[in-house]
Order: structure tokens, then sequence, then C-alpha cells
């Protein structure tokens, strides 16, 4: 029974660390899930942002409509937007 104890430990140890986003892109702006998905697929700026349409961004895990919204507002406030459908 110890050892299950103490291998559930290690595990979620292991699962919290996988889940960390590495840089500091959106940090702040929009949630960690959010933050997550954008990172796996390699976006790390608004530049590699705006090749992207709404659609395609609304697909990813972590995006609603609120992260959505917050999204264009620091876009729009950054003078970026989505590419058009």
């Amino acid at each position: 029974m110890i050892n299950l104890v103490i291998m559930a430990k290690c595990l979620s140890s292991i699962c919290a660390v996988s889940h960390v986003v590495k840089g500091n892109f959106l940090k702040g702006v929009i949630a960690t899930p959010a933050r997550r998905a954008l990172e796996k697929e390699k976006i790390d700026s608004l530049e590699k942002l705006s090749d992207y349409s709404e659609k395609e961004i609304m697909q990813l895990h972590g995006f609603g409509k609120n992260t959505m919204q917050k999204l264009k507002v620091y876009m729009n406030q950054n003078h970026v937007s989505f590419k058009n459908n």
C-alpha cells in the first residue's frame, strides 16, 4: 500500500512538470491551457499567430469564446490580426 502512495506522488509530480509552459508568450493574457496549445503548434509570437485564422485557433484545445475575446483584444492593441479565411 505504501508503495502505491509513493508511486502516485511520483507520477503526479511528473505530470505537473510535463504541463508547464516554457515561454512567456501571452502570459497574463490568456489561460495556461490555451498557451500550451499555442506552444504545441510552435506559435510563440504575434507574427506567427497572424499566420492563422481565428477558426484555426479556435479548434485548439483550451480556446473558447472568452479566451478568443481576450486574445483578439490583445492582438488589436498590438496592431495584429488573424489571417482572413
